[in-house]
């Protein structure tokens, strides 16, 4: 009987081990300071570390300035993608936005990114003739 329960929670850890795992490259991004209707994208690198392909199921931002962009397609082991952000560089403000990643990571099955800045209004200066 012990053989058979130590099989078991050998098996049971194996089977933990043995999995999908998610990184980025930065959970953070701070584009500083912006003019208004400026370039308000930005690429967040996800790796796939483990040894089971990694879904990302959802990818779900905190309010309608922020619009992601992933593919569906599963990320193989040791592969990357890409989670294009974007940010309505129209409202002049500073900004703190959060953007929750979800995939079938069995640790991290929800993890969460974050771009900040400040929008301004674009104070170049006109030349005089």
């Amino acid at each position: 009987m012990k053989n058979i329960l130590a099989g078991l929670m050998l098996t049971a850890t194996f089977a933990f081990t043995s999995a999908q795992t998610i990184s980025f490259n930065e959970t953070t991004h701070d584009y500083g300071t912006i003019a208004k209707g400026s370039d308000g994208h930005t690429f967040f690198t996800v790796t796939n570390t483990g040894d089971k392909p990694l879904i990302i199921s959802k990818v779900q931002p905190a309010c309608g300035c922020t619009t992601p962009e992933w593919s569906k397609d599963p990320i193989m082991p040791g592969k990357s993608a890409k989670i294009k952000v974007g940010y309505n560089t129209q409202l002049v403000n500073p900004f703190n936005k959060m953007i929750e990643v979800y995939s079938n990571d069995p640790k991290k099955g929800r993890e969460v990114l974050y771009i900040k800045g400040t929008v301004v209004e674009d104070t170049t200066p006109v030349a005089k003739s």
